[in-house]
């Protein structure tokens, strides 16, 4: 099978191959699927720079969530042959690749609701949305949501999570086309980085109250102005550091404005709370079903593609989601 394949860290465009690889098999206890999209995430680039958390040995193929369908059932798992399921593919043999093996016991159905690109962006970035937003912070119906890179994948999908909670969602982009997409995406408020004060518009939209709830991907100047601009008893959710700033929050400051920073790494619950993790997925199916929730999908890109995707996401230039769809042609071919 073809695979991209990363032998050194840096760039994405630079590191990433594509290459001819074994097809893995259903061991016991795993699934065989067939890679029907395969989203691309922050972490993936993070993964090429060998800036991740987790630093896989070398080689390895990145894509840590993809929709694919089920071609061979190991012995003892469960599933069957045909269903189409969302995973998380283990890295070092991640998802940018037409086959995968994953432990049967973490796949999970995929919503009807949602097309195959659709679906593969649903999971790490929605989860992360629903317990940032609920779990963490507890966003009430009224409350007021400032969600920092608001056209982005992880920024989309806590604003649609924010609009279904029915709360009021202030969008912070950066220019003008990520601002109307913002809009399209249901913002009662869009404000553009670049060119507006975002603390003064918060203050001016909540009658000088502040945001109850700040959802923060970003990091670095994002967090300083999102702690002048939190609503007393407010809550800051930490999700990530997207700028490549890491703040280091004055936490005198928190005292004084009686404000929460909270932390959120979503990946944790997988192994202390999985229960919690099949709930969130119920959730989100059922938002999903309703249509209150569905990932935007900017791009669909061929398998031949997927390397300077990756590349667009690292740079911080796209907008929604960009999902590797390995049936879709190339544009030479099309």
């Amino acid at each position: 099978m073809k695979a991209w394949r990363v032998h050194e860290n840096g760039e994405p465009r630079e590191v990433m191959r594509l290459e001819e690889v074994p097809d893995p098999v259903a061991v016991p206890g795993r699934l065989l699927l067939r890679v029907l999209a395969a989203n691309i995430n922050f972490p993936d680039a993070l993964l090429c720079r060998g800036q991740y958390q987790v630093r896989p040995p070398l080689p390895f193929t990145p894509g840590v969530e993809i929709c694919g369908e089920i071609v061979a059932v190991g012995e003892g798992a469960r599933g069957a042959v045909g269903d189409r399921v969302l995973a998380q593919p283990p890295v070092p043999d991640g998802g940018f690749a037409e086959l995968v093996a994953v432990d049967a016991a973490t796949v999970r159905t995929a919503p009807e609701a949602l097309d195959d690109a659709e679906a593969a962006a649903l999971h790490i970035g929605y989860q992360t949305g629903w317990f940032g937003l609920h779990r963490r912070a507890h966003l009430q119906a009224g409350e007021t949501l400032l969600v920092h890179a608001a056209a982005g994948g992880v920024g989309s999908a806590a604003v649609q999570l924010g609009k279904a909670a029915g709360a009021t969602v202030i969008g912070v982009v950066g220019g003008e086309r990520k601002a109307e997409v913002a809009r399209q995406l249901g913002c009662d408020l869009v404000l553009d980085r670049r060119t507006d004060d975002i603390i003064a518009a918060v203050k001016e939209a909540t009658g000088g109250r502040g945001a109850d709830v700040v959802y923060d991907p970003v990091g670095g100047d994002a967090y300083a102005k999102s702690v002048k601009c939190v609503a007393f008893e407010g809550r800051i959710v930490v999700v990530g550091f997207a700028s490549g700033t890491v703040p280091s929050p004055a936490l005198n400051h928190a005292l004084v404005k009686n404000y929460a920073i909270l932390g959120l790494h979503w990946g944790l619950y997988n192994t202390k709370d999985p229960a919690a993790v099949q709930s969130c997925h119920e959730a989100l199916t059922e938002l999903a079903a309703k249509g209150a929730i569905k990932p935007l999908i900017s791009e669909r890109v061929p398998m031949a593609e997927a390397a300077a995707a990756v590349q667009r996401v690292a740079d911080g230039i796209t907008t929604g989601r960009v999902v590797v769809v390995p049936n879709v042609r190339t544009k030479e071919a099309r």
